[in-house]
């Protein structure tokens, strides 16, 4: 018997990951897939598999796709997962959430999930993990947070954004394996995109001061050590040295030491990229946020 359970899932040309995605969550009574236009194929896979596609078009600044989703989708069911298509649910998933969401007495709000990094063929032991992510809520007590009103130029899916929820949260057993880096470009690609956000975020802060918004505690408070983080100098020695030693990224090996030299690189760019928007707004050409 199907779980009483809705699971949204963003995605753009995903054909590769979905597949493996959607049979991990089969157990699912309803699945959204909500598309950005998709042109390889994406949506035939997703209908096969029995999921709900939905077109997504983006404004360019706000709301993005997780959050119009969650306004704007008819769930069914009171509990919604959020899972990317480059993520994997373990089959013991299926026995967790259907004791959750079948307890009408339930008083949790929702439930982070911790994920395990998939870099050059193996699960990273130590760099990235643990990776808490708050994906699994109550719809109607949940929302991604609004950071900036800018236009980020990158891309139309929440990057940094977390999931706040009204109540309590717990954390799931269960882990899931997250393919977000099947090769050394894809990673490249995807932190140009996130380096402009971090850029353009910043930019944002720099002008206009920091923008209001809930947050849990304890992620406000790691958000906040980054933002100092941010002010000192050698933020890419830093990321590094803060995955490959802090972390003990050393101990996944060569993969290891590659993603913490790519981290270190991404922090670079954002560094960079947020110096020439702040010099672009100081002459007036174009570098202050729409």
């Amino acid at each position: 018997m199907s779980i009483p359970v809705s699971i949204l899932i963003p995605i753009k040309n995903e054909a590769g990951n979905l597949p493996r995605c959607l049979a991990s969550v089969a157990w699912a009574d309803e699945i959204f897939v909500v598309d950005s236009q998709s042109t390889d194929g994406s949506q035939q896979i997703a209908e096969q598999h029995g999921a709900k596609v939905v077109q997504f078009h983006f404004n360019g600044t706000w709301p993005k796709k997780k959050n119009w989703a969650l306004e704007n989708l008819p769930f069914t069911h009171e509990w919604v997962f959020i899972l990317d298509a480059d993520e994997v649910m373990p089959p013991e998933a299926e026995a967790e959430f259907r004791a959750i969401v079948s307890d009408k007495n339930h008083a949790t709000a929702g439930y982070w999930i911790n994920r395990r990094f998939m870099f050059m063929g193996k699960w990273l032991r130590h760099a990235y993990y643990p990776n808490w992510n708050l994906r699994l809520f109550k719809h109607r007590l949940g929302r991604h947070e609004k950071l900036t009103d800018v236009d980020t130029q990158s891309g139309d899916n929440e990057v940094h954004e977390h999931v706040v929820v009204q109540g309590e949260t717990a954390r799931l057993r269960c882990e899931m394996d997250h393919y977000a880096f099947p090769s050394v470009a894809v990673f490249v690609e995807k932190h140009n995109r996130y380096s402009n956000w971090e850029a353009r975020v910043a930019l944002d802060r720099y002008l206009h001061g920091d923008a209001k918004h809930l947050q849990k505690a304890d992620v406000g408070f790691r958000r906040k050590l980054k933002q100092w983080s941010q002010m000192l100098p050698f933020r890419g020695l830093q990321r590094f040295l803060y995955v490959y030693v802090v972390q003990r990224g050393f101990l996944d090996g060569l993969a290891g030491f590659y993603f913490a030299r790519l981290h270190a690189f991404y922090e670079f760019l954002s560094v960079a990229k947020t110096y020439e928007l702040k010099q672009q707004a100081k002459r007036g050409d174009g570098g202050a946020p729409k």
